[in-house]
């Protein structure tokens, strides 16, 4: 396989992190649209793209873009699609997803069923058969339809990207690792700076910086659905790529990145998701009330995801949450705050209108992302 073009979605908002992410690994952005960047590359895109990128949800390998707004259209169109060149006669495929926004064909469960019987008429025409068996690898399919523009693609990944395999257990809404990884690289942290996190939960935000700061790959201690495409990547590449990833390690360095929680269970499991990340001497949980957050150095950050109050009954614990949040900041000399929460009062009660202000979309959640600037450290002679 020569030239394709892999789609990674993204959370809404955040498309430029990733994007600038994908450029690093060196590869050509073909397009950039809400909630997904599209990129160029090769077979071995494919698994550098899954072990590498911090903030993609999943990597997807694009096989076709069209209009329909017919299921006919729909059908017929898909037909066209080379599938040989990617489904072996014994591969198991069908369409886990389809999603529609602004279109004629709306109906997710119809345009599953259409999509998947025109990619079975193809190949019985091509591999000369009545019957598929299956029992060969997975090739799981995706379809989205936005104003009419139908784009297919095959799952390379399997289980979303945040699942690094570090996370076995949380505490109340964790946040995803792909959205903690982004916001933090949205900051100037790198590991020589301090980083806190005040309502650490079951440790995310410190365990992706820890990560980050000894360049471990978030795809380094789980599998992917390519690794057994065969037809499509050799398992060398796969083998390479692990390798590459395994010499990147640098647990050469110090740190001073730091979780916080006023519950002592959660903190025993933020403990135990360091130590299956492998950053666990690079990170210090303790059971701590946000009231009693300090640190003697000057130029930290503290990144953090606080209590949102989804339901009513819990918006009357915000304020005085938000007030000691803002409170004990001010005594954080020349820090930089950076929180993200849907809670519409954190200016007012954090006691200070925000620097910078970024709307994202947790899931369905629409969060902001206030940034309060400290001052830069003097540059090292």
């Amino acid at each position: 396989m020569n030239t394709i073009e892999l789609i990674a979605p993204c959370h809404f908002g955040l498309e430029a992190v990733l994007k600038r992410e994908i450029i690093d690994l060196g590869y050509e952005i073909s397009c950039v649209e809400d909630g997904k960047v599209t990129f160029i590359g090769d077979a071995e895109a494919i698994c550098r793209g899954n072990m590498f990128l911090r903030t993609a949800e999943r990597i997807l390998l694009k096989t076709a873009k069209f209009t329909a707004v017919t299921f006919t259209e729909l059908f017929d169109q898909t037909k066209d699609v080379p599938w040989e060149d990617f489904i072996p006669k014994d591969g198991k495929f069908w369409v886990t997803k389809a999603s529609s926004v602004n279109s004629q064909l709306y109906s997710s469960s119809d345009i599953q069923s259409i999509v998947k019987k025109a990619m079975v008429d193809r190949l019985k025409s091509k591999y000369n058969v009545e019957w598929f068996e299956e029992s060969g690898n997975d090739y799981p399919v995706r379809v989205t339809i936005i104003k009419d523009e139908v784009t297919i693609g095959i799952d390379t990944t399997g289980d979303s990207l945040h699942k690094r395999g570090y996370r076995l257990s949380s505490g109340k809404a964790p946040i995803s690792e792909c959205l903690a990884a982004a916001l933090i690289m949205l900051t100037p942290w790198n590991k020589d700076r301090i980083l806190v996190d005040p309502f650490c939960g079951s440790g995310t935000f410190p365990i992706e910086a820890a990560m980050m700061a000894a360049k471990i790959a978030p795809g380094l201690n789980r599998s992917f659905t390519a690794q057994k495409w065969d037809n499509i990547i050799a398992k060398k590449e796969w083998n390479d790529i692990s390798q590459e990833a395994h010499d990147m390690i640098d647990f050469n360095i110090e740190t001073d990145i730091q979780g916080y929680d006023f519950d002592r269970d959660i903190i025993k499991i933020a403990k135990q998701n360091a130590i299956n990340a492998g950053v666990d001497k690079l990170i210090h949980f303790q059971q701590r009330d946000i009231k009693d957050l300090s640190h003697p150095k000057k130029y930290g950050f503290l990144i953090t995801n606080p209590p949102y109050g989804e339901r009513m009954e819990e918006k009357a614990d915000l304020p005085p949450i938000y007030s000691m949040l803002g409170q004990q900041f001010k005594k954080l000399e020349d820090w930089s705050a950076y929180v993200i929460t849907s809670y519409e009062e954190t200016e007012k009660y954090f006691g200070r209108k925000a620097d910078k202000n970024r709307k994202i979309y947790n899931g369905m959640i629409k969060t902001y992302f206030y940034q309060y600037l400290g001052q830069k450290p003097p540059r090292k002679k």
